[in-house]
């Protein structure tokens, strides 16, 4: 049960009684947003699911960010590694269903253990291996490979018509994008591979080189270390296969049409400059964005005739003047950032968001961002129930 006190309708967990994962009940739309930090980025993927959700879809959002900006935009007191359902503000309704979740890591891969192991008992000799504990924990990548999987087994429940993820602050939109194939790659690794040779043959049938990387490593880190190390692949024999194919089927999903990316940012020089090396990474993956938020633009004004200004300043407002003539400044830079973003995505739908005056801190004022993404609240792929992109 959901801390919410709601679970989302069963459609069958999409495991057979033999291990393997059973056929894929229809799948949900899934919107990827990435960006740079501190850009509006986590306030963004709640409003988009919010903006499906209240037209009609089954929306979930998920946030790979450990901070808490996911639950306050929300407006409720925690948000789990299971989906939490969020209710509508008081006196309001929406057509559809929204719900959260924040990955917890180390828990998705204790589940993953438990899915792909042939017993409970076999699940239990992993999760209590100090090898797999350091593995899960310390690995690079496993935060966006386990990010990935959680996204995976939300949209093969069947149980959402939208998918949003928001992705951690990265320098490199790959880090996400490649999480499976770092994981496939670890797994058909000649290490790996040595590691596995134990569990099959013994150790004293090892080939010379297997037998001289444990014997560096036990002088290095301790007899101990090793045992537990061949203890830990000992327990994973047989369950290689069936992480490889799931890595290869979450590598599918997200290089396929039901995944859509959108790019946030907000229009200072710096933050445009990341987003776009991001977008770059996508196009060199054969990936494209389909919607770009900039988020907090000033808005824009007008030119004081100078007959008005003199007039002002007459009035003792030149310090109004003076303003202005520096906000409309800011503006015209604030519109030159955004030039150079629709000029290189010019296939994009461009959203400008302008500056609001409160922060995001309920659905309320979330209802208020929503209503400035309207133009595109599936990246141009609106789920079943959701309302179509639009113009910006």
């Amino acid at each position: 049960m959901n801390p919410a006190g709601e679970e989302p309708r069963e459609q069958g967990d999409g495991v057979r009684h033999d291990g393997r994962d059973a056929p894929a009940p229809p799948r949900a739309q899934v919107v990827v947003c990435i960006g740079p930090g501190g850009v509006g980025k986590t306030s963004t993927s709640a409003a988009l699911a919010l903006l499906a959700a209240r037209e009609g879809a089954r929306a979930c959002v998920v946030t790979i960010d450990p901070a808490r900006r996911l639950a306050d935009a929300l407006g409720i007191s925690s948000v789990g590694n299971e989906p939490s359902r969020v209710p509508p503000p008081a006196g309001q309704s929406w057509a559809g269903e929204l719900w959260a979740v924040m990955l917890d890591a180390q828990q998705t891969f204790d589940e993953l253990v438990s899915r792909y192991a042939t017993s409970e008992g076999q699940a239990a000799a992993i999760r209590a291996n100090p090898v797999y504990r350091n593995l899960s924990s310390a690995l690079s990548g496993t935060q966006e490979y386990m990010a990935v999987e959680k996204l995976f087994e939300l949209q093969e429940s069947g149980l959402y018509d939208l998918i949003v993820v928001d992705t951690p602050p990265a320098q490199h939109a790959l880090d996400f994008m490649e999480a499976p194939r770092h994981l496939a790659r670890l797994l058909d690794n000649r290490v790996f591979r040595m590691l596995m040779v134990p569990t099959r043959v013994g150790l004293r049938a090892l080939e010379m080189g297997a037998q001289l990387m444990l014997r560096t490593i036990a002088k290095v880190a301790g007899g101990q270390v090793v045992t537990d190390t061949v203890q830990f692949f000992t327990e994973f024999e047989g369950m290689e296969a069936g992480f490889r194919a799931r890595a290869q089927r979450a590598d599918e999903l997200l290089h396929s049409s039901q995944a859509r990316f959108v790019l946030v940012c907000s229009p200072r020089r710096d933050t445009v400059e990341e987003a776009l090396f991001l977008a770059s990474q996508l196009r060199h993956e054969g990936l494209a964005v389909a919607s770009v938020v900039v988020n907090r633009c000033y808005p824009r004004f007008d030119a004081v005739p100078e007959d008005v200004a003199d007039a002002l300043r007459e009035e003792g407002l030149g310090g109004v003047v003076a303003n202005l003539a520096d906000l409309r400044a800011v503006g015209e830079k604030e519109e030159q950032q955004l030039a150079r973003v629709r000029s290189f995505l010019p296939e994009a739908l461009v959203l400008r968001v302008p500056l609001l005056f409160t922060e995001v801190t309920d659905v309320v004022s979330l209802a208020e961002l929503a209503g400035h993404l309207s133009g595109a609240p599936a990246a141009g792929a609106p789920a079943a129930g959701a309302p179509a992109a639009g113009g910006s």
